[in-house]
């Protein structure tokens, strides 16, 4: 195991489009501070049915919610049933 273990916390879980939102925190070695990122998990995926995922870099000045809840991506996701990834891509530490 290795000496730099990273810890992931939740930080926030909400239900969407028969799914759920959630946003995750972990300390990022690299740029030394903490950094977030939001997974959207469709209502398939409840169901136990393995999903695509699709990882989304919204750019350097967004933030996780940008993809996620401004352009409401979970809607169609749910309606796919493909699992969103999107991480902070600006550190703010």
């Amino acid at each position: 195991m290795s000496k730099n273990l990273t810890l992931i916390e939740n930080i926030s879980a909400n239900k969407s489009f028969g799914g759920w939102n959630k946003q995750y925190t972990h300390h990022s070695e690299a740029l030394n501070c903490s950094m977030r990122f939001a997974v959207y998990l469709p209502p398939q995926a409840a169901m136990g049915t393995k999903v695509p995922v699709l990882y989304w870099l919204s750019g350097l000045t967004c933030t996780d919610e940008n993809f996620m809840q401004k352009a409401g991506a979970q809607r169609i996701a749910a309606e796919l049933g493909i699992a969103i990834v999107a991480p902070d891509t600006s550190p703010r530490g």
